[in-house]
């Protein structure tokens, strides 16, 4: 454990690791401009990250690219992420504007995290769709109900290993989201129906003017408060129509 938190305690690889939770394969110079290096030095930095098996490389033509090696990897990468912000003492600087979208609304590998991840989750355990403990997590029968009328696929693949439904420790509101197959699913329908629109080469995910109606009538998630950035609409246009009030 140690080896690792000096792996990824490097600023270059915890920047290339952070690109890469967003759930896509990126290549080598991709992750080198990610992380404002050069091509030689980033390949040495995945050299490294690859031979402790926190990343998998998949050769296309000419192509490397990298991948976090599997989701037990991205847990146990965004646990060191919450621990962090916990530990450490926060600095008194104004936050930028991609900080505040990346904590309003992002990608944590395959599934929703920050406020909005946050809230999905305190809508379905509300609804007593989900149940959320320390130790995992639990659809109920009306939240396999709720998930297959939601277009999710709510039974893994026969012979999948991926974990079910489990809790996720969000770093930035330090409270849980739903990860594992359920979270995933819940992403890739919010994907589909084009509520969600993910930023080019970065974890935001922006909400839909489709998506603020959406989330509000199927999840009863209110994005009116003052949680929500002026910049929340589609394209970071501001929404001058009031938003429906769930």
């Amino acid at each position: 454990m140690v080896e690792v938190a000096a792996l990824v305690g490097d600023t270059a690889r915890a920047t290339m690791l952070a690109a890469l939770m967003g759930g896509q394969a990126l290549t080598a110079s991709e992750l080198a401009s990610r992380a404002r290096i050069s091509r030689s030095t980033a390949s040495g930095h995945l050299g490294k990250l690859v031979g402790a098996r926190l990343l998998a490389v998949t050769q296309k033509r000419r192509n490397r690219y990298y991948r976090i090696a599997s989701p037990l990897v991205a847990r146990m990468l965004e646990g060191i992420k919450a621990v962090a912000a916990i530990e450490v003492p926060q600095r008194h600087q104004p936050r930028s504007i991609t900080d505040t979208r990346l904590r309003f609304a992002r990608t944590c590998y395959d599934h929703l995290a920050g406020y909005l991840g946050v809230a999905i989750a305190d809508a379905l355990v509300g609804k007593g769709h989900i149940v959320l403990t320390d130790d995992g997590g639990e659809v109920t029968a009306s939240g396999m109900d709720f998930l297959s009328a939601f277009g999710a696929v709510p039974v893994p693949k026969s012979g999948s290993r991926r974990i079910f439904c489990r809790p996720c420790l969000d770093w930035s509101e330090r409270r849980y989201h739903i990860a594992g197959h359920v979270g995933a699913e819940i992403h890739r329908c919010c994907l589909e129906r084009g509520w969600l629109r993910r930023d080019r080469d970065t974890r935001i995910v922006r909400i839909t003017p489709a998506g603020q109606i959406g989330l509000c009538k199927t999840f009863g998630v209110d994005l009116s408060g003052s949680r929500a950035p002026a910049h929340l609409g589609l394209h970071g246009v501001m929404n001058r129509r009031p938003m429906e009030i769930c």
